[in-house]
């Protein structure tokens, strides 16, 4: 199990830019090998973790970074009041997400997508079955009405009920090893997207699909926009012979920001209005990233001053890499997602 997750790896480090493997999977993980260790892992009793749980969060306050840790946790789930998850189970399916409430054993991987099950099945195996909560997978850009697990949150008005847990992680944690200097890059901005009733990314193509600094396209199946959007897909590794690639957000964040914010390209994208894990809330434009107006309407010429000011450009890489760094160390990734359910249980009168 643990062989397998090594190599599928949720966050998975992109070394090998030339081999058959990569190019057959478009430089994303595979899925069919996630999924398959994720079902080896179910071979291993709840109750081994269970029984390690109490020791492990016993010893967090030793950990060397115990202040950075708790920052985190209260980062995720902002509440400190204390609250009932309701008696009567639910379950809403809409689109692009479900809202569940009842206990966390009856959480099954049928209910929605797989990925989200074996991501929560991560953590929930290492509480007692009967625990309850309310669980929102999926692209979720409302804040629910009481503490609610969910993968990305508002970033505007009160959105202390949506307590944040790390998942989707195979297509969201994903690191890359960039090789190429920035200087050697084309001078270009690329996109390569699904609209998905996206105002933000139906606006920059209708701006910058035809403009010379801009190799931009649709993939998938075209969703109601120009036939001449339609493209093929690019590799990751084809993304990364560009000086600047769009992190666009579409049903709530920009999937690709954490790989591109680990290459030695510029991230370049309006303000942020949801969060994950990757806690998008607290990078700092022009630090972290290259921030652009809504409208796009200061878009080249962005583009042409870090072109012209490689420097300026290179340091923002070097803090993106040193923002990505924090989510490398899995042993800590995995206590900071015990401690965040474990304070909600806690915070629910249940732990």
């Amino acid at each position: 199990y643990d062989i397998l997750r090594c190599l599928v790896g949720s966050e998975m480090c992109i070394r090998d830019r030339d081999s058959i493997i990569y190019k057959l999977k478009s430089g994303k993980p595979n899925k069919f090998l996630n999924f398959l260790s994720g079902f080896a892992g179910l071979a291993i009793p709840d109750a081994f973790f269970r029984q390690r749980l109490q020791g492990l969060l016993a010893q967090a306050p030793k950990h060397p970074d115990y202040d950075y840790i708790r920052k985190r946790v209260d980062y995720y789930i902002k509440t400190n009041q204390p609250f009932h998850v309701s008696d009567t189970n639910r379950l809403t399916r809409e689109r692009s997400w479900i809202y569940y409430t009842g206990r966390i054993g009856d959480y099954t991987r049928k209910m929605f997508h797989t990925a989200y099950f074996f991501d929560q099945h991560d953590v929930t195996r290492w509480f007692p079955k009967c625990f309850r909560w309310n669980f929102c997978p999926g692209d979720v850009y409302f804040t629910p009405d009481t503490p609610t697990v969910v993968k990305s949150r508002l970033l505007t008005g009160d959105n202390s009920n949506s307590v944040i847990l790390k998942l989707d992680k195979l297509r969201h944690f994903m690191f890359v090893h960039d090789t190429i200097p920035f200087r050697q890059k084309k001078d270009m901005a690329i996109f390569r997207g699904k609209i998905r009733q996206s105002r933000v990314r139906t606006k920059f193509l209708e701006m910058f699909f035809h403009h010379p600094m801009f190799d931009c396209g649709v993939v998938g199946r075209n969703e109601g926009c120009p036939d001449e959007w339609m493209r093929e897909k690019k590799t990751i590794r084809e993304h990364l012979d560009y000086k600047f690639i769009m992190a666009l957000e579409g049903n709530d964040v920009a999937s690709n920001l954490k790989w591109v914010m680990s290459s030695n390209s510029l991230a370049v994208m309006t303000r942020p209005t949801c969060e994950t894990w990757f806690m998008e809330g607290t990078l700092v434009a022009g630090y972290h990233y290259v921030e652009v107006k809504e409208d796009f309407s200061d878009l080249p010429e962005k583009l042409q001053y870090y072109i012209e000011h490689p420097e300026q450009a290179e340091d923002i890489i070097r803090h993106a890499h040193e923002y990505v760094r924090q989510f490398q160390d899995k042993e800590r990734e995995n206590l900071i997602s015990l401690m965040v359910l474990d304070k909600y249980f806690r915070l629910s009168g249940q732990q």
